[in-house]
């Protein structure tokens, strides 16, 4: 009796354990007010990552569409954007649990590509958010032209910098295509005007690579007086590396980010980053949910769908601040920008 008892209290242990294993991945769960609704669609919107501030305004963009249109969203992602494996096997949970739609932000187009195409072929509809993926049946894609919006970037600091400037670029991982069509944006926007790249190296997405990849740029090159970090998370970890190094002085590094994230605005506010690209984050969330819905009722829906994008810098960094609250809450604002600097921004 008493083994039978260890049996199945280890196999209660196991099924718990794998449950919360899984439920890891969930950025937002049902509720039970959702779980008595009867919705028309259920819709799965599969992220890169749940670690960042921008992965969180796409889903809070999600989510308030779900609300505009009355259908069920979950919105689920790895951890962080190295997770590649972890997110197939998300979206393949999605297909076994026969949900009506897919919106996907794919880590790697070419390695989701065939659990996307299994998904279409199961007859579930799925469209591409943030970075596409080429595959039959695909319903549409939403989301940045990145290498506009970097060339965009690029033009921006070629004005900022003059000619005979030494720029190092921080780019995400290695073999990203987002982050390749950002680099080479970024490239045609500064091409002719003298500035010189020293190095381009890449910092997987992370601040704390960034930070390390920046100390090591310092050391091996002398006057470099710009930055282009390809994500707002690589720029904040390389504006701490410059701020802590006693041979660089952050009064006279430029550094651009990309997204807009909330750190990133705080840190124009303060002046230590110059600018940053700015994605509508919480667009995109809210685009890939309404055009989804509007595609499984049988409507017209064009196949790309572009988010327009543009410079945030001093000038009207406070205006974007504000916009935040579309997707966090005020507390979450408050301990960000610290009380002095919410007071004057958004009250």
């Amino acid at each position: 009796m008493k083994k039978k008892l260890v049996v199945i209290f280890m196999v209660c242990t196991l099924v718990l354990g794998l449950t919360l294993s899984t439920s890891a991945w969930w950025i937002f769960g049902e509720d039970e007010k959702e779980n008595k609704q009867d919705f028309k669609y259920k819709i799965a919107v599969v992220l890169k990552a749940t670690n960042s501030d921008y992965w969180k305004s796409v889903a809070a963009g999600a989510k308030d569409a779900a609300k505009k249109y009355n259908v069920k969203v979950d919105v689920i992602g790895p951890e962080s954007e190295t997770q590649i494996m972890q997110q197939i096997n998300l979206i393949q949970d999605q297909i076994t649990r026969r949900v009506d739609a897919l919106v996907v932000a794919p880590l790697r187009p070419s390695s989701a590509r065939p659990i996307l195409k299994k998904a279409v072929n199961q007859g579930i509809a799925v469209g591409t958010i943030d970075t596409d993926a080429d595959f039959k049946g695909k319903a549409f894609f939403a989301g940045t032209g990145n290498f506009y919006a970097a060339k965009k970037a690029g033009k921006y600091m070629a004005k900022k910098l003059g000619s005979e400037a030494k720029l190092a670029i921080i780019r995400g991982a290695a073999g990203d295509y987002i982050f390749d069509q950002r680099t080479k944006g970024f490239l045609a926007g500064i091409k002719g005007t003298g500035i010189e790249v020293v190095s381009i190296q890449p910092a997987d997405s992370s601040r704390g690579k960034a930070f390390r990849v920046m100390q090591n740029m310092l050391q091996s090159f002398q006057n470099i007086n710009a930055v282009y970090a390809e994500n707002d998370s690589m720029a904040l970890g390389a504006a701490r590396a410059i701020k802590s190094s006693p041979s660089a002085d952050l009064d006279n590094i430029k550094i651009m980010g990309f997204d807009g994230i909330p750190g990133a605005l705080k840190s124009i506010y303060n002046g230590d980053l110059t600018a940053t690209t700015k994605q509508d984050s919480y667009g995109i969330g809210y685009t890939g949910v309404k055009k989804m819905v509007q595609y499984l009722k049988g409507q017209e829906v064009k196949k790309q769908i572009r988010v327009p994008t543009y410079v945030i810098d001093k000038e009207n960094v406070v205006k974007n601040m504000q916009k935040l609250t579309r997707a966090f809450s005020k507390n979450h604002l408050k301990n960000l920008f610290g009380e002095e600097v919410f007071n004057k921004v958004f009250n």
